[in-house]
């Protein structure tokens, strides 16, 4: 295997998580007594550019394909995450009637619709069949297909270019991510603008956050790396900002090389400095990751033993991707965890892959009345612990699992 950016054999294993099965590959009743597909989970590090990264052993297209499961707008705190950017933007950038937005990995239209409301022309890029039509239903234009370099030339030639082009936690799924940059020069309008937002590895590293890895994700990104990734296909990052979402992320700002009016910020040196002095340019820094993810499995199956062995019921909030690689990381399965709350009704009434616990709506909750809930999607902690405060009625609590578990 090669790095997917500079093409050096990959010899340094960051972490390996076992074989999984896809995270998102929710189980009917019926799909039960089948047998389940298990993949790598192994990553790398390349020792050159730093990318972290794992191989394609699940195609993208068997990923991102129409039983895609995955609905931004049922978060309300990204929904106001996604409102103050577009807010943000329309006056940082001018942006008006005259101007377009273009969105790759549009979802079903969480962010255009603001844009929407402002009188914008927008355009989403979904390939999630499922998704894109919700988008449609909200009347924001869509293309399902995957970006690249060929898409976008098909855009030039139609006349369509990007005075914004945006992508939220995109890059880091891209398996040809130097096509996807390329893709990017190729739409974007000789003044305009990109700002591309995702998980950053450093957060990940020291926070332990190993459970974001999964085969949705083929790239684990600093910031250094994606300057590198970016310049190679002739474009500049000329300001970036660290946001507290999905455990700490990045929101980077790209223009043509040729762009001399946008100045490169202080904020960009500032943060590979940081980069540097964290020890992301050495591969030691990645060492010992391995053990960190042990520890918080040793934490976790201790844990719902020694609840089981007293009697307590542990049910879970929030059937999502990353909480697949922790229960499968750790081989939790039904036995210990009776079931899993969530509000997205495509996820309703199946399992979760490989640990087989059921799916269900919120009010089973009311019914049950659990002594734990163990919440998956940590990084929306507050948002969900405040919807949750009714479990206090009788005596519930809320146990966070990263980056040491934690009840609240």
């Amino acid at each position: 295997m090669e790095c997917r950016f500079c093409k050096t054999p990959l010899q340094h294993v960051f972490i390996d998580l076992v074989n999984s099965p896809a995270s998102n590959s929710f189980l009917t009743t019926e799909q039960l007594n089948e047998p389940e597909t298990f993949y790598p989970l192994k990553v790398f590090t390349c020792h050159s550019c730093f990318l972290v990264q794992i191989d394609e052993y699940k195609k993208s297209d068997a990923i991102f394909d129409s039983d895609y499961v995955y609905f931004s707008s049922f978060s309300t705190s990204w929904l106001n995450h996604a409102r103050q950017y577009v807010d943000r933007m329309t006056e940082r950038f001018g942006l008006g009637h005259d101007s377009r937005v273009i969105e790759i990995a549009s979802n079903d239209g969480y962010l255009l619709q603001y844009f929407v409301e402002k009188e914008i022309p927008v355009l989403g890029i979904e390939p999630t069949t499922n998704t894109a039509a919700v988008a449609i239903e909200k009347n924001i234009p869509t293309i399902t297909r995957f970006f690249g370099a060929e898409l976008a030339r098909e855009l030039i030639a139609q006349g369509t270019t990007a005075d914004l082009l945006l992508g939220n936690n995109v890059l880091a799924h891209v398996p040809d991510i130097v096509d996807f940059v390329a893709g990017m020069k190729i739409v974007l309008k000789p003044t305009g603008v990109i700002t591309m937002e995702f998980p950053h590895l450093l957060q990940l590293v020291e926070n332990n956050q190993f459970d974001t890895i999964y085969h949705e994700h083929f790239s684990y990104l600093s910031f250094r790396t994606v300057k590198q990734i970016f310049e190679s296909q002739g474009l500049v990052l000329f300001d970036v900002e660290e946001l507290p979402t999905h455990g700490g992320s990045l929101r980077i700002y790209a223009r043509h090389q040729e762009d001399d009016r946008k100045p490169v910020s202080a904020s960009v040196t500032a943060l590979l400095q940081k980069e540097t002095d964290t020890g992301l340019t050495d591969l030691r820094y990645y060492e010992n990751f391995q053990q960190k993810a042990l520890r918080v499995k040793l934490e976790l199956t201790d844990f719902l033993t020694q609840q089981k062995r007293a009697g307590k019921t542990v049910v879970a909030y929030g059937a999502a991707a990353k909480g697949n690689t922790l229960l499968n990381y750790c081989g939790i399965k039904n036995d210990l965890i009776e079931f899993v709350v969530d509000a997205n009704p495509a996820k309703q009434n199946k399992f979760l892959p490989a640990s087989h616990i059921p799916v269900v709506q919120e009010t089973a909750l009311r019914e049950r009345k659990p002594d734990f809930v163990l919440i998956l999607p940590w990084n929306l902690r507050d948002e969900i612990t405040q919807q949750l405060s009714y479990i206090r009625e009788w005596g519930g609590q809320c146990v966070v699992p990263i980056p040491t578990l934690t009840t609240l």
